[in-house]
């Protein structure tokens, strides 16, 4: 191969090849030092601030809320502004409406009349200093490209003069007493609340399940796919859904059934267009005269229903159960390697005597009503159950929303995340007994550890954008039901998932699920810096971030564990776990002085977060902090900018050593 010198580095040709390309874009050696320059300064800046949650469960206020204080960051960065000039009221006041400025709006105008205007000034100059603070650790570049349009010129002089300056507190004045005489107050203190909030933190993690349990999934996922920069590691409630939006009829009816057993049918119906009445007029005809009432909804607050509704939604709750365990046991029976044989019981029915057989024993039915299986042939669907699929399954695939938002669950989500020495993944590793990795059979493979997780995330992605008719989307719809409910799979991780049991056994000894190894293994400090070398981590001060699993507050479990090395950050956003969580979530932070954890008690409502300036309480623990603040050269970001410097002078070099010519005009 031919080659070049350039100092002490032997240049090939093929690297002189992308120089040249490189050189389009830097076509003189000032270009190239100019841009080496701006990306040292920025390799010298304050790591950006990271927020992480998980499990949220269509809980949408609280989500929004938390999004919107950041964990409770703009709080303190307010009161770190203001301290003791200000009453706490204020301080209050000015948090929410950073929160929800133009609600908040809309309260202040009516207490404050006609003196508003005199308030316009006196807000503006606070909402100034805020933003000022949250704007120090970016460049005047990147904060120039998260300004509206309609007011950049006017922000960026109002953020980069000063009161202290004699010479220019009459030239702020000017500006902001223009603002208020306009008539643009109100759009422009909603345009700087909105960028402090977005400058506040400078990405998101998602650690999976948005959805189910909850009445707004629909609305957080309109939230995260409008965010600036946000990621997702998909949850076994998450993907269901995928799974549901690729065509699989198995992931279809548990998504239907669970929505209905806790009559959450907004996400569906509302969020989504699904159409239930299909299932609703099959099941009133064919359960006419059964009560269902093993089938009742839980009921919960956010979404009530009326007693005549109950008795309908009961019967389809009913009906779409049937219909999934038929549906569920073709798949398992065209999966042969996915041992999970033992789900497969509508064969094990005595329709005679009533009973079930589980694992050899004879258990008694809670309900015996089955007038669509066919004893002869259990797992076939009636000829109206299929046309309930077919009609469920078409408006899944036709809903616009859904499609748009599973588009973007994909495009910026995977099963696990590597970023800046932590490691983020929903539910497990899965582990044999002596903590070593546990090989899963992936179709004709049996892979474990990291190179198990990127096969699962390329045959997902196989199952949404391959081709119809295609083997690989058949068995990638496969796959994701088995990642919902199968015993060795990451986000799940459980011998089973209980279905059949829990409803129709009254025996609660069959409704266990015995989780894997990694559940009781995961406090063990080398097993969990084992899992991180295994993903290519080995910085003393990695961690792993970890959803799925509530942490019991209220029986003194911590979410730390193994030494430090894993955060389980599950703490019950989901109202239906905070009876046993005692708390209502856990969120993280990690900024570039270090890691905080932060503990929530329950969210009221937003309408009383905008009047009275109610924010949610939590509870703030530093896991780790370090004096010295961890700059952007810190990070990954750090990394590849570093690299673009390596080539950046590499270019240079090629320039002074003729290698190359410089564009010159």
């Amino acid at each position: 191969m031919v080659t070049a010198n350039i100092g002490k580095k032997i240049l090939k040709m093929k690297d002189l090849k992308y120089l040249k390309l490189l050189s389009r874009s830097f076509p003189t050696i000032s270009d190239a030092t100019t841009e080496i320059i701006n990306l040292e300064a920025i390799l010298n800046l304050p790591k950006g601030t990271e927020h992480f949650l998980t499990d949220i469960h269509g809980e949408h206020e609280a989500f929004r809320h938390v999004l919107k204080n950041a964990s409770g960051v703009i709080r303190k960065k307010v009161e770190m502004i203001f301290g003791h000039r200000l009453r706490e009221q204020e301080k209050k006041e000015i948090c929410s409406l950073i929160y929800y400025p133009q609600e908040k709006l809309d309260v202040i105008k009516q207490r404050e009349g006609k003196d508003i205007d005199d308030w316009y000034k006196v807000i503006l100059v606070q909402l100034i200093s805020v933003c000022s603070n949250v704007s120090s650790k970016y460049t005047r570049s990147k904060v120039r490209k998260a300004l509206p349009k309609e007011y950049s010129y006017i922000i960026q002089e109002l953020l980069h003069e000063s009161f202290a300056e004699p010479n220019k507190q009459e030239y702020i004045s000017s500006i902001i007493s223009t603002i208020v005489s306009t008539g643009r107050a109100e759009h422009f203190i909603t345009a700087i609340c909105n960028l402090i909030q977005r400058l506040t933190i400078d990405s998101l993690h998602v650690i999976g399940d948005v959805y189910d349990r909850g009445p707004g999934a629909h609305i957080i996922m309109d939230l995260l796919c409008n965010y600036h920069n946000f990621d997702i590691q998909w949850g076994n409630h998450d993907i269901v859904w995928m799974g549901a939006a690729s065509g699989s009829e198995a992931c279809m009816a548990n998504v239907v059934r669970m929505s209905l057993r806790y009559a959450n049918l907004k996400t569906l119906e509302e969020g989504y267009g699904i159409n239930l009445m299909p299932l609703a007029s099959f099941a009133m005809e064919c359960y006419s005269d059964d009560p269902c009432s093993l089938f009742k909804p839980k009921l919960n607050e956010d979404e009530p229903v009326k007693n005549k509704d109950i008795k309908i939604i009961s019967q389809m709750h009913k009906a779409i159960t049937v219909i999934q365990f038929k549906l569920e046991g073709a798949v398992i029976e065209r999966n042969k390697e996915f041992g999970m044989e033992d789900r497969r019981q509508l064969h094990m029915i005595d329709h005679k005597k009533g009973t079930v057989k589980i694992n050899g024993v004879d258990y008694p039915l809670k309900d015996t009503n089955f007038p669509t299986i066919d004893p002869e042939h259990p797992y076939k669907l009636s000829e109206e159950e299929q046309d309930v699929v077919d009609k469920l399954m078409h408006y899944f695939l036709s809903s616009g929303k859904l499609k748009k938002h599973m588009r973007c669950m994909y495009n910026n989500g995977s099963l696990y995340l590597v970023r800046n020495s932590n490691l983020l993944y929903h539910g497990s590793v899965p582990l044999n007994e002596d903590g070593s990795l546990k090989r899963v059979r992936i179709g004709s493979e049996e892979l474990c550890g990291k190179a198990l997780f990127d096969k699962i995330d390329k045959l997902v992605r196989q199952a949404f954008f391959e081709e119809r008719g295609k083997p690989g989307k058949t068995t990638g719809r496969d796959l994701i039901w088995y990642l919902w409910c199968g015993p060795y799979s990451p986000p799940f991780d459980k011998e089973k998932m209980a279905t059949f049991e829990r409803y129709f056994i009254a025996d609660k000894e069959t409704h266990k699920e015995k989780k894997g190894h990694y559940y009781y293994l995961k406090d063990n400090k080398e097993i969990c810096e084992m899992i991180l070398k295994e993903f290519g981590i080995e910085d003393a001060q990695s961690h792993i971030i970890n959803g799925h699993i509530p942490v019991k507050t209220s029986k003194g479990e911590s979410p730390i564990k193994a030494g430090g090395k894993l955060l389980v950050i599950d703490g019950g956003y989901s109202k239906a776990y905070q009876s046993e969580t005692g708390i209502a979530g856990y969120t993280l932070i990690y900024n570039s002085h270090g890691l905080q954890l932060a503990q929530h008690q329950p969210f009221v409502t937003t309408a009383k977060a905008i009047r009275d300036g109610d924010d949610i309480i939590s509870e703030t623990t530093v896991v780790e902090f370090s004096n010295k603040r961890k700059l952007v050269r810190d990070t990954d970001i750090g990394a590849e900018l570093q690299k673009q410097i390596d080539d950046l002078l590499h270019l240079v070099s090629a320039y002074r050593n003729g290698l190359i010519k410089e564009a010159l005009l």
